[in-house]
């Protein structure tokens, strides 16, 4: 991850010093990294020790930074990692346009692996990321989505640059097809887990902690599964002040929604279906050949449902 952070701060670098402020302001502000390391431990899991692992690690991190700077534009998020968005702080145009740069960057980086099959993972994976961001922007203030079209969105807008970093790992090892898969799997299911857990924490995590604003989801008007499964299992009398919150993004009922949702075990049964994506996880990297590197894989799915932030 050293030689990761370090391929980002070179590949950073641009004649104009607005787009490298920016650009450093997000990425400095450190998150889990957790794509580069899906692609690391994928690489050490099969074998491959190659350079190009560093390369494109760096590649899946750009384009995950330049979706965060343009949904907190599209959000009108105030707070990211504890601190100021950019948005906040440079204004949009200028985080729409670095997110654009990143994007742009990421492409050229990853011609340099000069491998076609690289090349259409990574563009088919950012042209769903984008395809996943305009479904969301259609079901916000929707209180009928199902937890099908939920799950729809997630796995385009969350869990395909998953997918992608994991089955990068097998391509650049050139492994067989069913370790391939095998690894996207472990990628996709991994990515699904990590938002539903995501969603679950906008209604029971710490401020502090998570380094965002609680209830950002609600505001927004986002139908999430806590959501989606309070209205289904609560009186008709909740499931109606979830829905108006929803279609209104109604924050100042954010303890009553809250409350809600603790009462009608939808937090428990968000958790499960987060604990099952995991699960699935799991099972796919079983498939992978026995070593550190795959055992870490395993322990990574178990952790990510522990996380409180």
């Amino acid at each position: 991850m050293a030689e990761v952070d370090r391929v980002i701060a070179r590949r950073l670098d641009s004649g104009v010093p607005l787009v490298g402020e920016v650009a450093r302001y997000i990425i400095s502000a450190g998150g889990k990294r957790l794509r580069p390391v899906l692609l690391l431990l994928t690489c050490g899991a099969l074998g491959y020790r190659g350079a190009q692992r560093f390369n494109l690690a760096a590649v899946v991190e750009f384009i995950h930074t330049a979706t965060l700077l343009h949904d907190d534009v599209v959000d009108a998020s105030t707070l990211r990692r504890g601190r100021a968005t950019a948005n906040e702080t440079f204004g949009n145009p200028a985080s729409v346009l670095v997110g654009d740069f990143l994007y742009s960057r990421a492409f050229q980086m990853m011609v340099e692996a000069n491998d076609m099959r690289v090349m259409q993972t990574l563009a088919d994976a950012t042209n769903v990321i984008a395809e996943g961001e305009v479904m969301q922007l259609m079901n916000m203030h929707d209180a009928s989505l199902s937890e099908e079209a939920y799950l729809q969105v997630i796995r385009s807008k969350t869990a395909k640059l998953f997918e992608a970093s994991a089955r990068l790992g097998a391509l650049l090892a050139g492994s067989p097809p069913d370790i391939e898969q095998a690894c996207a799997d472990y990628g996709q299911a991994l990515g699904t887990a990590f938002q539903v857990i995501d969603d679950v924490l906008d209604y029971t995590g710490d401020r502090s902690e998570m380094g965002k604003n609680l209830g950002d989801d609600l505001r927004e008007g986002k139908a999430t599964l806590p959501l989606i499964v309070a209205m289904q299992r609560g009186t008709p009398e909740e499931a109606a002040r979830v829905r108006h919150a929803i279609e209104n993004g109604a924050t100042d009922a954010l303890d009553a929604i809250v409350a809600i949702v603790r009462r009608t075990g939808a937090l428990e049964a968000a958790t499960e279906a987060a604990r099952a994506e995991a699960q699935r996880a799991a099972d796919a990297a079983r498939r992978l050949p026995r070593n550190e590197h795959a055992e870490a894989l395993l322990q990574l799915a178990a952790q990510l449902l522990e996380r409180r932030y």
